[in-house]
């Protein structure tokens, strides 16, 4: 079936469910009068999630949320079997949780194609990344197994009066397992393959959690191992490519000395390691394939003489204090996160050692934030908070030309703080009518040297051994940036029944400036530092539970942004690729996206959601297919496709739950999900491929419901997928090159999981 027919086939589900559902809401009974008693794999599919997200004293769930936000608990996040963020993307509209694939766990996520095209840790993200309601100060270290956690939160457009920064396209909010206050262990034994010819992944984890003290201090430690032997096959050599390690500890303390007064604190501890990405070469948007070795697109072929590496080791601590006073709580969250991570990769994606990096990132930061929640009488609902973030990084990169005859080294070291305070209210003007206003103000201060990888060429220095100058005239000495921002929001919710309500919303956000650790440019009309982004959206939704675990959602949405901020990667025959920072100009998306979750009769749902999106430059000052050009921006320009945007997303998946003689209770689980190619440079010469996505599963409970013996597939349609697609030139030097460096990510796996614990 070709790409055009499966998406017509999801398009027309995805309609007819959605018709049926909005039917329903006209006719079905409410959901007190619904019997209950539904199987629980199919209730923690349809539940309604108690989220974090909106800091509120008393949990407010997703449905009675005023904004587009897609929560998965603990309960939907291993029924649907899905082993890492990244795939949850599949189960939401118009999200992209993407690993760029240069080094390991680096994220690109984008929502509503808002998102970054890069992974220098310099450039702060669209879409920010909150663990255990801490935000992660680099796009490194971020896509995460769903071992241990909680919930998963991910919310559409910007959400700067409560998030602050980088949060210009959404928000993901991840929650581990708090301790329990009753003695629980659950054990997991995993493994899984491509079969033919692929190796296997095999995983080990458990938690055990309980009270030390009952009633005043509980407890819970987990452990998670994964040693994975490689999906891909390396061509260069027959080898089994893209073996790794992983190792995971996370243990936390819960003292309650009072009923009012709890404080969680946590410690995580990571180490992966592993090959470098597996880089293929294809024919380039130019037209000029790989002079060595030249694949399909649509095959998993490749062939690289330099394996690479990825090593990355991390620690969080998480203090989480709450107090309860009067009618609402005050909390605190203090944390210290460090992260580094060495890797190498084959840039030039072919079986001779033409062009490969080295990076190294060491990044530290220390943030804290103290607010109050409460409600005011029956009508007032406020939070207000300080904010404080502070974090230093350093980053090393080291080309290696023709095997290292040339060199090419550079970096650099930021230091930086953020301040900020926020007030957040919701006023009820009638019993059906309530006013939401809010408004963050932040200050933000960087501090940059930056070495050009272009004036230190032969000349050996690394900026983590502190080798490097920052002096000449390309190089950046002291740059500092200092941005004051002010976001405020303002919304009207209005109940059109008690299951069923509109919303409706203008926020403002910023994603802020700074300067580029990766600046091998010459042109003075790209400089290496860039200026802060910023975004206006405008919001109208639905939200409906026309029946017991039944929901219908709908948002439409119209962004404007401000300067936005481009990373313009194009090929260059003296450095291999050139990538430039810039604030491009202006542009306007809008779209409109739903879910729903339907149940069909007892143990049965259908689910699923669709999105459409359309963006587009509105001014320019960048030409952005010829960033050399010093004059008028040529009209092409204006037609050129914003990077990662996707048009069109779609999913629908079915699950049924049936008690089955002598097995016990079984459930299935099958979805299909859709989306448009999108481009990846900005030139459009690069993009990447459409997704077409078959998963499914099969549970089945044993020892009287403790455990559970899953088999599993994940993408056994095979669809070939990119993290990246940068385009090299037809020439390195004087040495024929062409083609792409294409990260692949993994195609078909089948597996096998065991479950058992209380």
């Amino acid at each position: 079936m070709t790409n055009h027919k499966k998406s017509m086939t999801a398009i027309a589900a995805l309609a007819v469910a959605m018709f049926h559902t909005s039917a329903f809401a006209q006719t079905a009974t409410p959901a007190s009068a619904q019997p209950t008693g539904a199987p629980s794999t199919t209730d923690a599919l349809t539940q309604d999630v108690v989220v974090t997200a909106t800091k509120k004293s008393n949990g407010e769930t997703a449905q009675k949320t005023p904004l587009a936000i897609t929560a998965f608990g603990k309960g939907q996040l291993e029924a649907l079997q899905l082993h890492d963020v990244s795939a949850l993307a599949f189960q939401m509209p118009n999200v992209q949780l993407a690993d760029v694939g240069t080094s390991k766990g680096v994220a690109n996520f984008t929502i509503r194609g808002i998102g970054v095209n890069s992974s220098i840790p310099s450039v702060d993200p669209a879409v920010g990344v909150f663990v255990d309601g801490v935000y992660l100060g680099v796009n490194t270290g971020v896509v995460f197994d769903t071992f241990d956690l909680g919930s998963v939160e991910v919310l559409r457009g910007p959400q700067g009066v409560l998030f602050g920064r980088n949060v210009t396209g959404g928000a993901v909010v991840i929650n581990s397992t708090d301790p329990s206050d009753t003695l629980k262990e659950n054990f997991t034994l995993k493994a899984e393959s491509g079969l033919l010819g692929t190796g296997g992944s095999y995983t080990g984890s458990g938690v055990v959690t309980g009270p030390l003290v009952k009633g005043v201090l509980d407890a819970k430690l987990a452990v998670y191992y994964n040693d994975d032997d490689g999906w891909f096959k390396n061509l260069y050599n027959n080898q089994n490519f893209g073996k790794s390690k992983t190792r995971l500890i996370r243990s936390a303390l819960k003292f309650s000395p009072s009923a009012d007064v709890t404080d969680t604190l946590k410690y995580e501890h990571g180490h992966s390691d592993g090959d470098g990405p597996a880089a293929q070469s294809h024919t380039n948007g130019y037209g000029v394939p790989a002079a060595y070795a030249n694949f399909s697109r649509d095959t998993f072929g490749f062939s690289i003489a330099v394996p690479g590496y990825s090593d990355a080791t991390w620690d969080q601590v998480t203090n989480d204090t709450e107090i309860r006073a009067g009618n609402g709580k005050i909390s605190n969250i203090l944390a210290w996160r460090h992260y580094t991570q060495s890797a190498e990769s084959d840039i030039a994606a072919q079986p001779a050692d033409l062009f490969n990096g080295l990076f190294g990132t060491q990044q530290s930061q220390v943030s804290d934030e103290l607010r109050y929640a409460g409600k005011f009488g029956s009508k007032f609902d406020f939070t207000t908070g300080l904010y404080y973030f502070a974090q230093r990084i350093r980053y090393a990169e080291n080309r290696l030309l023709f095997g290292g005859l040339v060199t090419e080294n550079g970096g650099g070291v930021q230091t930086q703080y953020t301040l900020g305070a926020f007030a957040s209210g919701t006023y009820k003007l009638t019993d059906a009518l309530a006013l939401d206003l809010g408004a963050r103000y932040s200050y933000d201060r960087k501090h940059d040297n930056i070495a050009n990888e272009v004036e230190n060429y032969n000349n050996p220095c690394n900026v983590l051994a502190g080798t490097c100058t920052y002096l000449g005239p390309l190089d950046v000495n002291n740059h500092i940036t200092s941005e004051p921002t002010f976001s405020p929001k303002v919304g009207l919710d209005y109940d059109l029944s008690s299951h069923a309500r509109l919303y409706t919303d203008w926020a403002r956000s910023f994603r802020a400036g700074g300067c580029n650790f990766r600046s091998t440019s010459v042109n003075p009309t790209l400089p290496a530092c860039f200026g802060e982004e910023k975004v206006d959206n405008f919001e109208l939704g639905f939200k409906s539970e026309p029946y017991r675990h039944a929901r219908f959602n709908i948002a439409a949405f119209y962004t404007l942004i401000d300067g936005i901020q481009r990373e313009l990667n194009f090929p260059d025959p003296a450095s291999g690729v050139v990538q430039a920072i810039v604030n491009a100009g202006n542009a306007r998306i809008y779209g409109l996206e739903g879910d729903f979750a339907l149940p069909l009769g007892t143990g049965v749902t259908l689910d699923g959601s669709a999105s459409y999106t359309n963006g587009k430059y509105t001014s320019l000052n960048v030409d952005l297919a010829n960033p050399a050009n010093a004059g008028s921006i040529p009209a092409s320009d204006y037609a050129l496709k914003i990077p990662r945007l996707v048009p069109f997303t779609a999913n629908i998946g079915l699950t049924a739950e049936e008690k089955l003689p002598v097995i016990g209770t079984t459930t299935m689980h099958v979805s299909y999900a859709h989306q448009d190619a999108a481009a990846y440079s900005d030139d459009n010469a690069g993009y990447l491929n459409a997704v077409n996505r078959i998963d499914f599963s099969l549970s089945v409970k044993i020892l009287e419901g403790k455990g559970a013996v899953t088999l599993y597939g994940q993408n056994i349609t095979n669809n070939v997928q990119f993290g990246g697609d940068t385009q090299l030139p037809a020439k390195l030097g004087p040495a024929p090159l062409g083609g792409t460096f294409s990260p692949l990510n993994k195609g078909r796996v089948f597996g096998i999981e065991l479950r058992f614990g209380h």
